[in-house]
């Protein structure tokens, strides 16, 4: 199921993928950014780190390395990766997730 009009409505963000493989919608505050993903293609998330960051994947499949350990998320599974901790993902087409960014300005918001 997509996420609700609503929630389809809000802002997107700027991530470095094309449209046609990952769509956006975030909540932004002083305090942190709630990214709300829907992946239409396959794609790989390179390994990378940033400020803390914790997710939920709603619908889908998310293969993630944190830390050099490596699990499946499928949904209903959350996931919590610690500020500075190297990450990386393998997310299957028709997944969708949340996830909370302690950085504000962890990504651009469009618009």
């Amino acid at each position: 199921m997509p996420y609700p009009d609503f929630i389809r409505a809000f802002p997107e963000i700027d991530v470095p993928f094309p449209d046609d493989v990952v769509q956006t919608a975030v909540v932004r505050s002083d305090d942190g950014l709630v990214a709300f993903f829907t992946f239409l293609k396959d794609m790989v998330l390179p390994p990378h780190s940033h400020g803390a960051q914790w997710g939920t994947v709603i619908e889908g499949e998310i293969e993630l390395t944190i830390g050099g350990q490596t699990k499946t998320y499928r949904a209903g599974d959350s996931y919590d990766i610690p500020a500075g901790v190297e990450h990386g993902a393998t997310i299957r087409a028709g997944t969708r997730a949340i996830d909370v960014f302690e950085e504000a300005d962890r990504y651009r918001v469009k618009g």
